[in-house]
């Protein structure tokens, strides 16, 4: 970035998605040219874009996943036979097929017998060399959670997602009026006191700063951690602003406070304590 363009920014606020601008790519661009940006590092970046090594993190800090095994396309293409047979014994039916480092739901396939399971995992092998396999939740809710903090981040009220479609799909996510969210979510108290807490967690797991948005599975009283967001959307019809506005906070005052937290993180990557 030239000097007099970097001398002209106090902020950048990212609102790019998937590769480039949502997996540490952008930040790291960032990083060099010494400008405070909002939201997560490099690192957590990174690592809330890629499934795969997201799960890996959150297992190891002993967050509830759901059952889930890792392919690499160029094993589905020489051992199909395994990796079919590894499929059915880790998930088994119905599953989801997803590319491990894609968002909104590109590429992704809900498969209910063997039967579909091929053309599914060709279909997420165009999209990424990695594939995650997740075991599909059945009679689920689905909640989502706003965090925002650094080093002593915050959880809002959640909201339940809800919709008409088969799954939480493209079309779903981005269509006006598909999907409806309400809040705060009506799931009682000890269960909506639990998702904020491991809704923290999952951001102090991977080291994510200013913003996330936490997605959550309901299953009968289990709950499981689906994923974690360090670009959440803020489209008219996106939860992340609309969770902390029913949370107390406004847009503004969330925009400000978004902002002096970029400025505070970039002080404390610069100075030694």
């Amino acid at each position: 970035m030239p000097a007099e363009l970097r001398a002209g920014v106090d902020v950048v606020v990212i609102m790019l998605h998937g590769p480039y601008g949502e997996d540490g790519t952008i930040q790291g661009l960032l990083e060099l040219a010494d400008v405070p940006y909002v939201g997560a590092g490099v690192c957590a970046s990174a690592v809330g874009m890629d499934k795969a090594t997201m799960k890996a993190v959150f297992s190891a800090h002993g967050l509830p996943i759901v059952e889930y095994t890792v392919v690499l396309r160029r094993e589905w293409r020489e051992r199909p036979e395994q990796v079919l047979r590894r499929i059915r014994e880790v998930t088994g039916f119905p599953c989801f097929v997803k590319p491990s480092n894609l968002g909104s739901s590109v590429g992704i396939s809900r498969v209910s017998d063997a039967a579909a399971l091929p053309a599914a995992l060709d279909e997420a092998a165009r999209h990424d060399r990695k594939i995650v396999i997740e075991r599909a939740v059945n009679h689920r809710r689905e909640v989502e959670v706003s965090v925002l903090g650094n080093d002593a981040p915050e959880a809002s009220l959640p909201g339940e997602i809800t919709y008409d479609a088969d799954w939480y799909d493209y079309a779903t996510k981005y269509a006006e009026g598909q999907a409806r969210i309400t809040v705060p979510a009506p799931i009682g108290a000890a269960l909506t006191e639990r998702v904020r807490e491991i809704a923290v967690a999952a951001f102090r797991a991977i080291d994510a700063a200013g913003m996330a948005r936490v997605d959550f599975f309901i299953e009968g009283d289990r709950v499981i951690l689906n994923e974690i967001n360090t670009i959440p959307g803020f489209t008219s019809t996106s939860a992340y602003a609309r969770l902390w506005e029913a949370s107390g906070l406004s847009y503004g005052a969330l925009i400000e406070r978004l902002i002096g937290l970029a400025l505070e993180r970039h002080r404390d990557t610069r100075t030694s304590g």
